[in-house]
């Protein structure tokens, strides 16, 4: 006898799908270790340059401060130099006599600094080196004896020989006595001094002299 019910209940065969390709699905290969070291060598050439330059930039950061440091102090010492000077103003109360002497300056209203002064006639060195030594004197009147004239003398001390460093004269025109005329003889060089020096103006008349603030000067300074 044949079983018709389990017959019945099995399921319909499925036909083949025709002309539908199925996909093939290929393995990928796995990178050797000979091929990472190109990319190895790369990463560590980068690394390598970045330490490079870093460091580079540590130099120069360091040498170019350095610099700038050396030129400051080198400006510093330059101006510290400067700093020995003199720029004397005349002494308008100062005795006018009618005969040659040593100019007075106002010491109230002169600059002095490491230059000492003896009998507000004389500046005094302090520190010996070079200096740049000028004067100018106006004279308001003519001579009829001599020439306008003024002079810069040098002394080691208070009693020692006075020699001229500098001179320098003008003329006034005498044509017309009504005018007033004025000349300025005005002198100016770099000179050796030690210390212990000392340098005054003379003039071979007193009462000639403009003693003005501006028209009559006498300074240094130490180069």
């Amino acid at each position: 006898m044949i079983n018709t019910y389990q017959t019945s209940l099995a399921p319909p065969p499925v036909p083949p799908r025709l002309n539908r390709s199925h996909p093939v699905l290929i393995p990928t290969p796995l990178p050797s270790p000979g091929h990472s070291k190109p990319l190895i060598r790369f990463l560590v050439g980068v690394v390598v340059l970045h330490l490079l330059l870093s460091v580079g930039g540590f130099i120069y950061l360091y040498y170019n401060d350095k610099m700038v440091k050396t030129a400051f102090s080198s400006s510093e010492e330059q101006r510290s130099a400067y700093k020995t000077l003199a720029g004397m103003v005349v002494d308008s109360k100062a005795p006018k006599k009618s005969s040659a002497g040593y100019l007075m300056w106002d010491m109230d209203h002169s600059i002095r600094r490491n230059i000492n002064y003896y009998h507000k006639s004389w500046l005094t060195i302090l520190q010996s080196g070079e200096y740049y030594v000028y004067s100018t004197v106006t004279f308001t009147k003519s001579d009829l004896m001599a020439p306008l004239a003024s002079r810069v003398k040098l002394r080691k001390d208070e009693k020692g020989e006075e020699k001229t460093v500098m001179q320098a004269s003008c003329s006034l025109h005498r044509e017309k006595e009504s005018i007033p005329q004025l000349c300025t003889a005005t002198h100016g060089r770099v000179v050796t001094l030690e210390k212990g020096d000392q340098l005054s103006v003379w003039v071979q008349n007193l009462s000639l002299v403009d003693y003005d603030d501006i028209a009559t000067t006498f300074g240094m300074y130490k180069l």
